[in-house]
């Protein structure tokens, strides 16, 4: 099981954290932290009694069997758990390294993962991280400190991918053996891979699971540019393409949206939360207006 000594933070590693944390501080206190709590407040629950149905009782909190046995509606009652625990899964692999705008997937999938590991810390909560290329690359296991945050950030930075492909269901399936407590479970992935639904849907049943799918506007739309010599990041496979003919971008694009549409109706049919999110876009709004629906569904 691929954990990993604690090392120490080299000053280069400790000046790049320093800026991250600044540029993502803002943001968690003044805007962040409120929509975080408010769409994951009480999803961690503890059962601790029944008792008789009442009037303005959600239905879903009916206890059939109990209800079967006794004749009369009761319902299933819950305290709210005072901490929660969230688990970042973020893709190393080579192809999270692409990006053609002002960052890489790579880079956008790092500052999503320390706002919301310094609103967990913010929040009282618990963070780990499971970083996985071809396998898991290293696993860390929720704590609450910030020295414990500010490590999952470096981790994130600079640790270095066992291999360059995207071993999704590995990671999915590494997950569910060792995180036994409900979690809520942030993935980061363009989901390039395959074999990953299965292990997902487990993923899914037991934690509160939210998929951020992360884009460049270039992996579904090239340029007209002529030749071009194009290489897979993760196989090394080398392509020669004459992107100036309508013909090839059209059967490209039409490929790239069959692989999407498949990815998509995975997400459909599991009903798993998705933030799509591209390199060359801002992820402020989006993010937000995912939380504050999230938090109003809640309700």
């Amino acid at each position: 099981m691929a954990r990993g000594p604690a090392v120490p933070f080299a000053p280069e590693t400790l000046r790049n954290i320093r800026r991250l944390e600044i540029r993502t501080r803002r943001l968690v206190n003044d805007l962040f932290a409120g929509r975080y709590h408010s769409s994951f407040k009480g999803r961690g629950m503890t059962f601790t009694d029944i008792r008789e149905y009442a009037p303005g009782d959600e239905i879903r909190s009916i206890d059939w069997n109990v209800t079967a046995r006794m004749g009369t509606p009761f319902v299933k009652q819950y305290t709210e758990e005072r901490e929660l625990t969230m688990v970042l899964v973020v893709d190393n692999s080579a192809s999270l390294k692409f990006g053609t705008r002002v960052r890489s997937k790579h880079s956008l999938a790092v500052e999503l993962g320390a706002v919301l590991a310094f609103a967990a810390l913010r929040n009282n909560d618990k963070v780990g991280l499971l970083l996985f290329s071809e396998g898991v690359d290293r696993y860390v296991r929720p704590r609450k400190s910030k020295l414990h945050a500010l490590r999952i950030l470096r981790d994130m930075l600079v640790l270095e991918p066992h291999g360059a492909g995207t071993g999704l269901a590995e990671a999915f399936a590494f997950l569910n053996r060792v995180q036994r407590k409900r979690a809520v479970v942030f993935v980061f992935s363009d989901f390039l891979a395959e074999g990953w639904e299965q292990p997902l849907a487990v993923t899914q049943r037991r934690h509160d699971t939210i998929a951020f799918v992360l884009e460049d506007p270039r992996e579904r739309d090239l340029p007209a540019a002529g030749w071009m010599d194009l290489e897979d990041l993760e196989t090394g496979e080398r392509l020669l393409l004459d992107t100036g003919s309508p013909a090839v971008r059209e059967k490209l694009v039409r490929i790239r949206s069959e692989a999407r549409g498949r990815r998509d109706g995975v997400f459909r049919k599991l009903g798993l939360d998705t933030i799509p999110l591209e390199t060359g876009q801002p992820y402020l709004k989006p993010l937000m207006a995912f939380f504050d629906a999230r938090a109003r569904r809640f309700r």
